[in-house]
């Protein structure tokens, strides 16, 4: 089955049932597959052919839905873009994609216009807004109810989405992850979160994220189910009054939300009368970052329903692992595998450990992806032997339960999001009073990872550290702005001149007392 036939069938099953409730409107499935149909069309009729790139820059919104699924429904590649990417950071993927076609709206024309002349793919721009701009094309030019065009045929082993994700390259590497790896993720982890299609998901992460995705949009239409969009997780107020109108029963975010909601009197304000008649949540879903153990239990004391964690990788479609609904939640674990899934953890040779040994986990399932886009050495380089090697350093235990130890790589995880340590490093080395740069993540006081840049200045330069971070956020999204800044005299080194970033990691757990101890 491909994903459009998996829309196509839930169309089918609950036409008149509503698929999606964002602010005042209401879309039931018939009217979503509509909306899909006509998008598909107007792409085909402006030129997109199967096989294109086609990539959507949008908030949350219903029109990202109807997009990924147009694009899939004319036999395009889906190339969900980062929305908080800077100009340069955007460039690069669109070009290495080979993106022809991009589907956006007015608040990122600011960031995408001066980009067109350096754009070597991009052909056609969509805009969602009704008034149209110079250069680009309306939705209300392509969704023209009364032509149709014949779609092609799409196999379940094509790919159909590229997912960008972090490399030790400094640059993203696009995953590529067919229909096939995408709808045994849907049905695994529906099934392993015992999801109901009567259940209605509360979408508030960002919709290009690979874990919002395939559990918040996904994983829901293949059910029958509704999704409740709102559109940023900063507002809480809209969340909590979204909670209460739209009733949804499924609420999915990560492990910083559920840190905030520990710490506030909503979970008191909802679990007494009469708000607790009004509030049918029954599940919360942490993903993308490693959920404290502390956290975990201040949230469920508060709010008094299971909150499990699960445990994945873009590579992998993207659920590896979930914390089991009914029987055993252990914290501190991602849980057990996924149904059909396969997992172990080996030493740097590639050789099974015992339980409870660290090293780093392998993943083996028809979720895992076939490769990278236009990146053969990479691609064997993660994929070995049937297994895709994650990066991430991990220990099972006796009962099969994963517990996630480190990473392996430099990547720093700040709230669910990628950053890659070289990319700020050469900002920060572009700088012209820069002489050493290196960013390692740490723990801000919140204990969420957040990076930290070390830096040594040319002899004679000064420079303060609001110039550095005003510097950082002219060319890099707001995640990957430093957050703490460290000069020294200069940078540890190994015998051949490379940064020891170890001896920095340790250095920073250090007391000042005991820094300047060893100064002296």
């Amino acid at each position: 089955m491909t994903l459009t036939e998996m829309l196509e069938r839930s169309i089918e099953k609950y036409g008149r049932r509503y698929a999606i409730l964002f602010k005042r409107e209401k879309i039931t499935y018939r009217e979503l597959g509509e909306r899909v149909d006509r998008l598909a069309s107007g792409l085909i009729r402006k030129g997109a052919k199967k096989g294109d790139r086609i990539g959507i820059l949008l908030g949350n919104c219903p029109k990202f839905i109807i997009s990924y699924f147009a694009i899939l429904r004319m036999g395009g590649i889906v190339v969900p873009l980062n929305n908080f990417l800077k100009g340069e950071e955007l460039r690069y993927i669109l070009n290495n994609a080979g993106v022809s076609t991009l589907i956006t709206s007015k608040d990122f024309m600011k960031t995408v216009g001066p980009l067109r002349p350096r754009l070597e793919r991009l052909e056609r721009v969509i805009i969602s807004n009704k008034s149209p701009i110079s250069g680009t094309i309306t939705f209300e030019e392509l969704v023209i109810p009364e032509i149709s065009v014949t779609f092609p045929e799409v196999t379940e082993t094509e790919t159909a989405v590229i997912i960008y994700t972090s490399g030790t390259t400094g640059y993203p590497k696009g995953a590529c992850l067919n229909h096939s790896n995408l709808i045994s993720n849907i049905t695994s982890s529906a099934q392993a979160a015992r999801l109901r299609p009567r259940d209605n998901f509360l979408l508030i992460l960002p919709m290009f994220h690979s874990f919002t995705t395939t559990v918040c949009i996904l994983v829901p239409l293949y059910l029958g189910a509704k999704i409740t969009i709102v559109e940023s997780l900063k507002a809480f107020g809209v969340i909590k009054r979204e909670i209460i109108k739209k009733r949804p029963t499924i609420f999915v975010a990560i492990p910083a939300v559920y840190n905030i909601l520990a710490q506030v009197s909503l979970p008191k304000i909802l679990t007494l009368p009469p708000f607790k008649l009004l509030i049918p949540l029954r599940l919360f879903i942490s993903g993308a970052a490693a959920l404290p153990v502390e956290v975990l239990k201040k949230f469920e004391k508060g709010f008094g329903i299971p909150l499990i964690e699960g445990y994945g990788l873009s590579e992998a479609s993207p659920v590896v692992s979930l914390n089991p609904v009914k029987g055993v939640r252990k914290p501190g674990s991602v849980g057990l595998p996924l149904p059909g899934v396969e997992v172990d953890v080996v030493d740097d040779r590639g050789r099974s450990l015992k339980r409870g040994e660290v090293g780093e986990l392998i993943v083996r399932g028809p979720n895992v992806m076939r490769g990278y886009y236009n990146l053969p050495r990479e691609t064997e380089e993660t994929l070995k032997r049937g297994w895709l090697y994650t990066g991430d350093l991990a220990k099972i235990d006796e009962d099969g339960y994963i517990y996630i130890v480190d990473r392996k790589k430099d990547m720093i995880n700040v709230r669910g999001l990628a950053v890659y340590p070289r990319e700020v490093e050469e900002v920060l080395y572009s700088h012209p009073a820069i002489a050493e740069a290196a960013v390692i993540g740490v723990k801000d006081k919140t204990k969420r990872e957040v990076p930290k840049a070390f830096l040594a200045l040319k002899e004679g330069r000064k420079l303060s550290k609001k110039e550095i971070i005003k510097y950082c956020q002219e060319k890099l999204a707001s995640y990957k702005v430093p957050h703490k800044i460290e000069f020294r005299k200069e940078l540890p080194k190994t015998s051949t001149g490379k940064i020891l970033k170890r001896a920095l990691k340790e250095s920073n757990a250090e007391t000042p007392k005991e820094q300047k101890r060893k100064e002296k």
